[in-house]
């Protein structure tokens, strides 16, 4: 057998593009023949999948798998969401959100872990998929919670297929009520925040520089009103306050009964079915959410091509 260098494999990495672990396996399998490693990158759809990498994807779809009291998110990037409509596709999320299960939500393990079907990791499939369809895709995060005893309720929005679509929410309720009240509880829950995207579960949870920087923004407007620093100082400390009613999930007002907060509507739960209920987080996914996605202007796009060369 060659002795497959890091150098080796620089120089193949140079000159295709693939991965680290692709480029060393190319080369043990034609003995670190740096063309026949790169005819074999080409057969096996890799330098095809390499090539795409670099283009965003924005679109796809969010995985839930639900096991006992536990629950889990994946979130599968594609370039477009005409195949997030692909089966293929669809079943390949499904397969990676039942491993995120098993990994306890851990995306790196999750990636290297045994593909759901087929020889390779998770990766693997994927680049493969990338060859088949003609799309850049990459798992981009995943997440579970679990509880000693109670439920994780689960809802997806804007459902493609079963256990999938745009948006992913889990939310784990602690409690030794009924189990099929508890997930309706948390199912309810759940569709609020899908709606209302709280940044945090309760107050003590909220990233401490978020609220900071929401400090610093909500004086300095107060401070042009040219009012009193001590008037100033109250009015900051409300807009604080107001601001936690929009953001902290506990205090916001419920969607589907606005004269109570989630959290009100979650303890009276609780006492109607003759158990207490603890709120013990929640987890949210959104397809794209925070990157940067390519807007093209077609027409100027058009445009550019009809105009006469200098």
């Amino acid at each position: 057998m060659a002795d497959i260098t890091a150098a080796l494999v620089k120089q193949l990495r140079d000159k295709t593009g693939a991965g680290m672990m692709d480029a060393k396996k190319a080369l043990v399998e034609t003995a670190g023949d740096i063309e026949a490693a790169s005819d074999w990158l080409r057969e096996k759809g890799i330098l095809k999948a390499a090539k795409k990498a670099d283009r965003v994807a924005a679109e796809g779809l969010i995985g839930v798998a639900t096991g006992e009291n536990s629950a889990a998110l994946v979130e599968v990037n594609s370039e477009t969401d005409f195949v997030a409509r692909n089966e293929g596709f669809q079943k390949a999320v499904r397969g990676i959100a039942n491993v995120a299960l098993k990994e306890n939500g851990d995306v790196v393990k999750v990636a290297h872990a045994p593909a759901p079907e087929g020889d390779g990791t998770v990766n693997e499939m994927l680049q493969s998929l990338v060859a088949t369809i003609g799309e850049n895709m990459s798992l981009r995060r995943a997440a579970a919670i679990s509880v000693k005893q109670g439920v994780v309720a689960t809802y997806v929005h804007n459902v493609a297929a079963e256990g999938l679509g745009k948006i992913g929410v889990l939310v784990a309720l602690e409690s030794s009520g009924d189990k099929s009240r508890l997930t309706d509880l948390g199912r309810k829950v759940a569709m609020h925040i899908a709606s209302m995207k709280p940044l945090a579960a309760t107050t003590a949870e909220l990233d401490p520089a978020v609220v900071e920087k929401e400090r610093q923004i909500q004086t300095a407007i107060a401070s042009e009103s040219g009012k009193p620093a001590n008037v100033v100082e109250k009015m900051v400390e409300g807009r604080i306050r107001k601001f936690y009613q929009e953001s902290v999930l506990v205090e916001q007002a419920f969607v589907m009964d606005p004269d109570v907060t989630v959290g009100k509507f979650i303890e009276t739960a609780g006492k109607n079915m003759g158990a207490e209920v603890t709120l013990k987080g929640f987890v949210k996914f959104e397809v794209g959410e925070g990157i940067e996605k390519a807007v093209n202007d077609f027409a100027a796009e058009v445009a550019s091509f009809s105009k006469p060369k200098e």
